[in-house]
């Protein structure tokens, strides 16, 4: 009725518990309320408002699960269910879309229409643990409200005829949403909401009683005329402790990292042509009934209906070798069998790490069932099975403790430190991932670690990691160039001799085509070969043996089970199974034979005698996988096929990415140019944030030694100077028009005055990037030779000359690698000054430790954890330079999507999004000032 922006919700009325609703559906991964759906992420909460046991209920792309909300019980104000799928039905429930936040929620107090106190707070949907100050209170910040926010409360104030009431505001993806309004609510424990009421009651009496004094009065309290102004001490004015002390007047303003995902477990594919009739029957059902389409099996369901019937085509017996159909026969029937071992490995599924492609190769037509005319079926299709690749224990701790690492080193300041910063609307934190579950739950850990969160992943997911693909996914764009790469490095490979280009020097050895590969190849590969046959043929013997056990029992068993969701909140290792001689994981010895042995069968055809290289660097990763982790299954030979697998994918993995820097550059920019236009955008969006902040701080200190102006001239003055200002001094080449018109990112803030916060203008932005190793190859390849394109010709690279020697001999960027991009601002120097915004580059090899390597009691015990130690950061550049903004976009900006051609973002469940559209200059000038007196102490 009063047009205030809710959530969108759904009610469901019964009037006995259970009763059943023809209008009412539930599906794995949805409700339906009168045909209106509401995919996972859901909230449900009873109609009771007396009740306040909400729930919100997880996607099983998350991992699946509910979290219950409730009032705070100690420090516990929300438990996660990891077990808990389906909806309540013993009552009436409001289910509402799910909103995310970022992890903070705002309360909302109004004192009449023309007043409202605003505060944030940690969110209990994130990890339910309430953050206290020593004396046993919530810790709670007052922020400034945006105009728009001020007029819901106005309106919410209004609507229910309530002067003084209380309500959740909902930030997300750039709007705001109101929720849950309390009647009769009011602040504890808030000098600024006492001050604030009683100057507002104060009015409303002398409006009522004596009008001639309303306007003489003073609008604040008498003790508050001359109160000193909170000091604004400095900050710690540091570059990170590698770099060393650069400046003394330089302040952080930026940290942008692209990270690759944790330890995670072989990437398998199965392809099988399928000709039974229940399988083509599974492919008509979910493809709509078209025979001559495809269908993709995710969800539960679908994988359900898989395993059931796969399960009935297996056959019980294993006959032995005849003739060739016979062999044919055979072999149908034991990818059958690691198609069944793969969809029983979970113990249910998550729908996060298995999917299935059926593809029809050949239909005919047959008569319709009522006999009137004919109709096309399917008559052989093509199965594809993707699974693996699902982050292991040792994958999630990594992620962890380099979050930990993060938040205790990258962002020099006192006290507190990032937490603080975070909690006071100071840090702006967005978090992006790639579609793949490893990556995602690397993200979600990375921020447990980073935010010091407790609990689960999968809340932590679904409130603070946003996808997208189209930036962090995908090496199609770069596909031919890749190709071409591959095909030049087996011929370099094969042929046994290496050709060295005119710009290849001792010098200069990264120059080569093909360098970094040993120089005895082709004598490595046959031995490679030849120890992969070794090691297959011992775990054959494994799964044999495994096999005759499992055939003892009921093909409905599934022996072990094993709960992939449990599985991604594990930090520990399965002490269980490895001392029964199993895996490691939910992986059995059928499943590891499987990986083996296509292992074996792809890296040399010996019917045509030829080796795929392209093979090289899935035997390094298994092999890597097993001695982490199947140290213990002792396998003869599998430590000296390491080392000559570690050889050869040394050279290869990074050649594939482009034999020689100038190809390495072309993939790395089609592959990375979103990314790196997005990174361009987040630098510019601080840059002009903290010109403005600076301009208007300045501006205030002016004005403050003048006499007191009206508010209402004072704003579009100070807005018409700001403007004139940034055309000269921004360093960016868009224009203030374009500026306008472009989408920028909201910002909230922090209410100085009443905050207890010793720096409340200090605001850092941190943009986490989660992706696979393509885009951190990509994108470390443009930044060491973006210098090579030919408009850039006569420039210095962004990488110093000792970085490119190390990056040269560092073959791998293992997983959580990550590349690191600082922004800091030197705030005594000149607004227009280019040195005012220095630029500090940093990257990290990642766990790129050789398993065989125990060169110290830190590296052995982790060891003994199945996780290895993360390289720690190195630099660069060299100590003492400055790699200005202004050099970093003038090297990057040929190599990425330019800010105009950013398509619209789309907005999938749980996506917070890029930006959103900003107002007027003014409103945003509004939103930026922290400083203008009695600007928000009236709620006006």
């Amino acid at each position: 009725m009063y047009g205030i922006s809710v959530p969108r919700y759904a009610l469901v009325n019964r009037e006995v518990p259970y009763q059943e609703l023809d209008y009412f559906i539930e599906e794995e991964d949805y409700v339906e309320v009168h045909g209106n759906r509401f995919w996972k992420p859901f909230v449900e909460k009873p109609v009771d408002g007396d009740n306040h046991s909400i729930m919100i209920y997880y996607p099983s792309s998350a991992g699946g699960g509910m979290k219950e909300l409730f009032r705070k019980v100690g420090n516990r104000s929300s438990e996660f269910h990891p077990d808990v799928r389906r909806v309540r039905r013993e009552g009436s429930y409001i289910y509402e879309e799910f909103m995310p936040t970022g992890g903070t929620d705002v309360k909302v107090y109004t004192v009449g229409p023309e007043y409202a106190h605003a505060e944030a707070r940690k969110s209990p949907v994130v990890d339910g643990v309430v953050m206290r100050n020593p004396d046993g209170k919530e810790i709670r910040y007052p922020v400034l409200l945006t105009p728009n926010e001020k007029q819901m409360a106005r309106d919410v104030c209004i609507a229910f005829r309530q002067a003084v009431c209380g309500f959740d505001l909902l930030r997300s993806d750039g709007h705001s949403y109101v929720c849950d309004v309390n009647g009769w609510s009011f602040v504890k424990n808030s000098h600024k909401y006492y001050d604030d009421a009683a100057c507002v009651m104060r009015k409303m009496f002398l409006d009522a009683k004596a009008p001639h004094l309303s306007s003489v009065i003073p609008p604040i309290l008498p003790w508050k005329l001359n109160e000193p102004v909170q000091p604004s001490e400095g900050l710690t004015r540091q570059g990170s402790g590698i770099i060393g002390t650069f400046g003394q007047s330089e302040e952080l303003r930026c940290v942008i990292v692209v990270i690759r995902h944790g330890d995670r477990t072989p990437k398998q594919k199965v392809k099988l042509k399928v000709t039974e009739e229940k399988l083509l029957n599974l492919m008509l059902k979910y493809n709509g009934g078209r025979p001559r389409s495809e269908t993709k099996l995710k969800s539960a369901v679908q994988l359900q209906d898989l395993l059931d019937a796969t399960r009935m085509l297996v056959p019980r017996s294993r006959p032995g070798r005849g003739s060739d159909s016979e062999a044919e026969d055979l072999e149908h029937a034991e990818k059958l069998r690691q198609v069944k071992a793969v969809l029983e490995e979970g113990g249910h599924f998550s729908g996060i790490y298995r999917k299935v492609q059926l593809k029809p190769l050949k239909w005919v037509k047959v008569p319709k069932s009522n006999g009137e005319g004919e109709e096309e079926r399917p008559i052989e299709a093509l199965m594809v099975l993707k699974y693996g690749g699902v982050l292991t224990h040792a994958g999630r701790k990594q992620a962890e403790e380099l979050g930990r690492y993060f938040r205790n080193n990258m962002y020099p300041g006192e006290g507190t430190g990032l937490l603080r910063l975070h909690s006071t609307y100071r840090h702006d934190l967005k978090i992006y991932s790639s579609d793949e579950g490893r990556v995602q739950m690397s993200a979600a850990a990375f921020a447990k670690g980073l935010l010091d969160l407790e609990g689960q992943l999968t809340p932590i997911l679904v409130s603070l990691v946003s996808k997208d693909s189209s930036m962090l996914d995908g090496l199609e764009n770069a596909s031919i160039e890749m190709e071409e790469a591959k095909a030049r490095l087996n011929e370099i490979i094969t042929s046994g001799a290496r050709t060295i280009q005119s710009s290849g020097t001792s010098e200069y050895p990264w120059m080569t085509d093909g360098a970094g590969l040993p120089s005895n190849a082709s004598e490595l590969l046959p031995k490679l070969v030849t120890l992969t046959k070794k090691v297959t043929e011992q775990v054959r013997l494994l799964a044999k043996d495994e096999d005759e056990t499992l055939t003892e029992t009921s093909p409905y068993d599934v022996i072990p089970p094993y709960d992939q969701a449990k599985a991604l909140g594990k930090t520990n290792i399965d002490i269980d199974r490895i001392a029964a001689g199993l895996p490691c994981g939910s992986e059995g010895f059928l499943l590891m034979y499987a990986r083996w042995r296509k292992l074996e069968r792809d890296l040399y055809n010996e019917r045509k005698e030829r080796f795929d290289i392209t093979q090289i660097p899935d035997v390094y990763d298994s092999c890597k996988y097993d001695l982490l982790h199947n140290a213990h299954l002792n396998l003869e030979g599998l430590d000296e096929l390491f080392k000559v697998a570690q050889l050869l994918a040394d050279g290869v993995i990074p050649n594939e990415y482009g034999i020689n820097p100038k190809q390495k550059l072309k993939i790395g920019s089609k592959i990375a140019r979103r990314l790196l236009g997005k990174i361009l955008i987040d630098l510019r969006n601080t840059c002009e944030e903290a010109l403005d902040v600076a301009e208007l701080k300045s501006n205030q200190d002016k004005c403050s030694a003048k006499t007191e102006t009206d508010d209402k001239d004072f704003l579009p003055k100070l807005s018409t100077k700001n403007d004139d200002t940034r055309r000269s001094s921004t360093t960016s080449e868009v224009s203030m028009d374009q500026d306008d018109d472009e989408e920028k990112e909201t910002k909230y803030r922090l209410d100085p005055k009443y905050a207890n916060v010793r720096t409340p203008e200090r605001h850092v932005r941190t943009r986490l990037y989660f992706t696979s190793e393509s885009h951190i190859h990509s994108l470390m390849n443009v930044l060491r030779y973006c210098n090579l394109d030919e408009s850039l010709q006569g420039e210095a690279s962004l990488v110093c000359q000792t970085a490119l020697e190390r990056l040269y001999k560092t073959k791998e960027l293992d997983y959580m690698s990550y590349i690191v991009i600082r922004m800091f601002e030197n705030t005594e120097v000149a607004l227009e000054d280019p040195t005012r915004f220095r630029i500090e580059l940093t990257f990290s090899r990642g766990a790129d430790l050789s398993p065989l390597e125990m060169k110290d009691s830190k590296a052995a015990s982790l060891h003994q954890e199945h996780t290895l130690p993360i390289m720690g950061p190195e630099r660069l550049q060299e100590v003492g330079s400055c790699l200005t903004l202004e050099k970093m976009q003038k090297m990057i900006r040929p190599f990425a999507m330019p800010a105009e051609d950013f398509p619209p973002s789309s907005t999938p469940a749980g996506f917070s999004g890029y930006f959103s559209k900003s107002a007027s200059v003014l409103e945003r000038l509004v939103n930026l000032w922290p400083f203008h007196k009695n600007a928000h102490t009236n709620g006006k």
